[in-house]
């Protein structure tokens, strides 16, 4: 071999070193960051200090906190000193509360009952409307864009409005019953999952919707093949959380004429029967505390 040719191999290998070097730098900066792959080190990061002129928002926003709350107390005109003298009184209350009574138990476990069918039927049948007015309220699917933000505007109507007020309003047409718990927390549980599922549904990717669009699909079908699934998980993890509401909700409700264990644990209370009362509140503790760790091995299992 001449020397022309042994330069030329030794440039080759040295090129190829060089190439190896430069993508093993590559994959550093990759896998560890640009700074330190290069062996440079990282500047610490900075502590916020205080800014008058950027924090006068969170200034004026605790300001006016304070203010209304000043004024909400003048407005009250509340009897401090009563309050004082009777606040001891509620651990008396407490204490009678702890010495339960199993005194028509199995009535207490009846109205439960009742309070957890309102609440899966309030959900169930809001789930099913939510889901179609939310499709309609989502600006990326809907047909007409003046529907979506009518649609919108109903649904922070339905929810600026309590659930105990939607159940007093059913409980004059309906009269008293579990139906009518129903029917006024359904009122509630529509407007929240309309809003939530139509937030869902426009943060799935335009790209998606048109890649389908461009092949002849429907609304229908788009909604079927491409919204829905990519949404599935945040569905199920709110109305998992939804379910939880409800419970609350329907409990409190029964203390209105809506039935069940609400109505119970209030006429315990009216009738002094404080220990049976008590007993009634640690069952809907105990079931609400069940609700919440389902809920949260929903969240975590799904990942949202």
């Amino acid at each position: 071999m001449n020397n022309y040719e042994s330069n030329i191999s030794m440039s080759s290998a040295q090129s190829g070193e060089a190439v190896i070097a430069i993508d093993n730098r590559y994959l550093l900066e990759q896998i560890l960051g640009a700074d330190v792959a290069l062996g440079s080190e990282k500047k610490p990061p900075k502590i916020p200090v205080a800014d008058v002129k950027r924090d006068l928002p969170i200034y004026l926003f605790l300001g006016s906190f304070a203010v209304l709350s000043v004024l909400s107390l003048y407005a009250l005109q509340l009897d401090w000193a009563r309050v004082v003298d009777r606040l001891p009184r509620l651990g008396k209350v407490f204490y009678d509360m702890a010495h339960f009574s199993t005194d028509r138990f199995h009535l207490t476990l009846l109205t439960l009952t009742e309070t957890i069918t309102v609440s899966l039927l309030a959900l169930i049948y809001g789930l099913v409307i939510g889901l179609v007015l939310g499709a309609f309220a989502a600006r990326n699917i809907t047909p007409w864009q003046p529907l979506a933000t009518a649609l919108k505007c109903f649904f922070a109507f339905i929810r600026a409005v309590p659930t105990p007020v939607w159940v007093l309003l059913v409980l004059a047409s309906m009269g008293f019953g579990m139906a009518s718990g129903i029917v006024g927390l359904g009122f509630h549980v529509v407007g929240f999952f309309g809003k939530v599922f139509a937030q869902i549904f426009e943060e799935v990717p335009d790209e998606a919707i048109e890649a389908l669009r461009s092949t002849g699909a429907s609304r229908i079908q788009v909604f079927f093949g491409a919204i829905l699934p990519s949404s599935l998980s945040g569905v199920i993890a709110w109305t998992a959380l939804r379910f939880e509401t409800n419970y609350v909700e329907a409990a409190i409700l029964g203390m209105v004429g809506a039935g069940g264990v609400g109505y119970t644990i209030l006429a315990a209370m009216n009738s002094y029967r404080l220990g049976r009362a008590g007993l009634a509140v640690l069952v809907v503790f105990i079931f609400a505390l069940g609700i919440e760790l389902l809920t949260t091995l929903v969240k975590r299992k799904l990942k949202v």
